[in-house]
């Protein structure tokens, strides 16, 4: 029987780790998980997850990290279905701040992921999603979508400030149907700012 590369076994083994671990997570919340739990459940030692992610939290990092892609690959899609590229940008941005709304995104991402890995505008995602806004922004000003006054890069961060702290007020209130609501006609309008004059109906 051929010996399986390395590569395969190692991919594997991340993989059962952040499944498990993303299960106990999401279930019973990150301080309640128990790392002997879900090494036990992928069939796995305490020293493969010290091995693999350095402890617990490089284990969390790692969920959020695959969440966060999943979401994205949610996003891309919600704005692919889009009628124009202006609605297809709004679209996907009100999603990421209604996506507080999910049990696992919202204990997961919103709730442990500040507690235990500090402020999510420091992660190693926000480049990478700051990024991605800017380049949307700016074919949307190439095309009369967005004011020739506005400036892509700015309109980036005061974009992407407002997602995030929408989704830590819905994931942390006492009532996340009712501030998401608000978050989402406030955040809806502060976009209608961008547009020209003549395209706002």
């Amino acid at each position: 029987m051929a010996h399986r590369p390395r590569g395969d076994m190692i991919a594997e083994t991340r993989s059962k780790l952040i499944a498990a671990a993303r299960k106990a997570f999401g279930a019973v919340g990150y301080a309640q998980a128990s790392m002997d739990d879900f090494t036990a459940e992928a069939g796995l030692t305490r020293g493969a997850l010290y091995h693999h992610f350095g402890g617990k939290k490089g284990l969390l990092e790692a969920v959020i990290a695959q969440l966060d892609r999943e979401m994205s690959e949610r996003l891309n899609e919600i704005s692919r279905r889009a009628d124009n590229p202006w609605q297809g940008f709004v679209d996907e941005c009100t999603a990421y701040i209604e996506m507080a709304l999910e049990p696992e995104i919202q204990r997961i991402v919103h709730r442990d992921g500040p507690a235990v890995l500090g402020d999510p505008f420091q992660w190693a995602n926000q480049d990478g999603c700051i990024g991605a806004l800017i380049r949307n922004l700016t074919a949307l000003k190439k095309a009369g979508f967005v004011r020739p006054d506005i400036e892509p890069d700015a309109a980036a961060r005061m974009i992407n400030g407002a997602s995030v702290q929408a989704a830590l007020w819905i994931a942390n209130s006492e009532d996340p149907e009712a501030v998401s609501a608000k978050a989402v006609a406030a955040f809806r309008s502060m976009l209608e700012g961008l547009r020209p004059a003549e395209r706002v109906q």
